[in-house]
C-alpha cells in the first residue's frame, strides 16, 4: 500500500505511533487528530476526551498513514520496545494499568517509568500507575505506584479498576476474585452490564485506628501543652485530635484502611484552596509516612462532600480508601448514619461501616477510558 507523509491528519478508529528520543506513543482513539506541532487530540462522540503532547526529536516528525485505515507508523529511528497499557478509573481517579503477566519491567526502572508517564503534558497521564500481577496468595496482585513514583499500598478506585480489568481481558470468569496488594487481601464483588464489568463492591477490610499502625505520632511539638496526647498517654486512637498545619487549628481523625488518612471536617469544601495547605498536611511532622488527607462537609447523617490531598499526587478527583476513612470518621464523631453517600468531584461512592463485623464495604463504577502502547 502506498504510504504518504503528513504533518496533520484527522483519522477515525485507528492507531498512531510517534517517535521520540525515549521511545513510540501509540494511542488508539474514535477519533483523533494530530496537528503540525506533534500534539495528539483524542476526541470521542466530538468530544474532547484527553490530550498527550510528544516530543519530537526533529522539528517535524516522519510521520506516515496507508490508504488501507492502518494507522500512523513512526520512522525508524528511536524505535524501542513497546508496552501495552489501559487507561482506567474510578470517578475519575484515574490509573495507568498493565498487565504484569506479559508485561515485564525491572523493579528498579518502574519508579522512573511511572513518574514518565504518569504526566499529564508529556506522558500519558494519570494519578499514577498500576501493575496487575499473577498472586499465589490471592487471584491476583495489585503494584501500585503514585505519581510522583513513589509505592502505595492501597487504592480503593485503582483496586475496581483491576477487577474489571482481569475480567472484560479475560482473565478471570469468576465475578467474584480476590486481590493483593502489600500484603493486604481484599475481597470483590463484580456487577456485570452487558458481559462487562459496571461496578464493584469492594470488602475493604477492618478499619485501623491505632495511632502506631496508621502510623501517625502522638507527639505534636506544634500543639500546646496539654493535648490530647499528653492528658491521655494510654490513647488507642485519634479522633477530632487538635493539629496545628501553618499556623491553624484543625480537629483530625485517623484512619488506616491499607493506607494512611487524616480526616478533617469543615463547613466549606468547595472553596477551600486545598493546593496550598494539602502539602503541608502530607508532609507534616506527625506522619513519618505522609498522609492522605480528606477534608469533608457533611450534609446530612447519609451523605457527605469530600475532596482530597493525596500524597504523592496531590488533589485527585476520588480516592475511595479516602472514602472509607472518611465514612469511618465520620461514626466516630458521631455525625452519620453506618451507610453514607460520599459526594466527590469525579462521581459518587457508597460506603458501610458493618461495625458488628467490623467491616468496610465500598461499592461504586470502573470504567475503561482508553488503550495503546508505548
Amino acid at each position: 500500500m502506498d504510504k504518504v507523509l503528513v504533518d496533520a491528519v484527522w483519522f477515525s478508529g485507528l492507531t498512531g505511533c510517534w517517535s521520540d528520543r525515549k521511545g513510540i506513543v501509540i494511542i488508539k482513539a474514535h477519533f483523533a487528530y494530530v496537528n503540525a506541532s506533534n500534539v495528539l487530540f483524542l476526541l470521542q462522540d466530538s468530544v474532547m476526551l484527553y490530550m498527550i503532547c510528544i516530543r519530537s526529536s526533529k522539528p517535524s516528525s516522519k510521520m506516515s498513514i496507508d490508504d488501507g485505515g492502518q494507522g500512523l507508523r513512526a520512522g525508524k529511528e528511536g524505535v524501542k520496545e513497546s508496552m501495552k497499557f489501559t487507561k482506567m478509573h474510578g470517578c475519575g481517579n484515574d490509573y495507568i494499568y498493565m498487565n504484569g503477566f506479559t508485561e515485564v519491567i525491572a523493579q528498579e526502572e518502574k519508579p522512573d517509568l511511572v513518574r514518565r508517564i504518569s504526566d499529564r503534558h508529556f506522558g500519558i497521564g494519570g494519578d499514577g500507575a498500576i501493575f496487575i500481577n499473577p498472586s499465589e496468595e490471592a487471584d491476583f496482585e495489585m503494584e501500585m505506584y503514585n505519581a510522583d513514583g513513589s509505592r502505595a499500598e492501597m487504592c480503593g478506585n485503582g483496586i475496581r479498576c483491576v477487577a474489571k480489568y482481569v475480567y472484560d481481558k479475560g482473565l478471570t470468569d469468576k465475578t467474584d476474585i480476590s486481590v493483593i496488594s502489600c500484603g493486604q487481601i481484599k475481597y470483590l464483588q463484580l456487577f456485570l452490564k452487558e458481559g462487562k464489568v459496571d461496578s464493584v463492591k469492594v470488602n475493604m477490610g477492618a478499619p485501623e485506628l491505632r495511632p502506631a499502625y496508621i502510623p501517625v505520632s502522638m507527639c505534636n511539638d506544634s500543639i500546646a501543652q496539654g493535648s490530647v496526647a499528653e492528658r491521655m498517654p494510654g490513647l488507642d486512637r485519634i479522633v477530632g485530635e487538635p493539629i496545628i498545619v501553618q499556623g491553624r487549628e484543625y480537629k483530625m481523625t485517623c484512619v488506616s484502611m491499607g493506607n494512611p488518612h487524616a480526616v478533617v471536617f469543615m463547613d466549606d469544601v468547595a472553596g477551600l484552596e486545598i493546593e496550598k495547605i494539602g502539602p503541608y498536611f502530607e508532609n507534616h511532622e506527625r506522619f513519618p509516612k505522609r498522609i492522605n488527607t480528606e477534608f469533608v462537609k457533611v450534609l446530612d447523617a447519609e451523605t457527605v462532600q469530600m475532596r482530597v490531598w493525596e500524597r504523592g499526587t496531590g488533589e485527585t478527583l476520588a480516592c475511595g480508601t479516602g472514602c472509607c476513612a472518611t465514612v469511618v470518621a465520620c461514626i466516630l464523631n458521631g455525625l452519620t448514619k453506618d451507610t453514607v453517600k460520599v459526594k466527590l468531584l469525579g462521581g459518587e461512592l457508597g460506603i458501610t461501616w458493618d461495625q458488628k463485623e467490623n467491616l468496610v464495604y465500598m461499592t461504586g463504577p470502573a470504567e475503561t477510558v482508553f488503550e495503546g502502547e508505548f
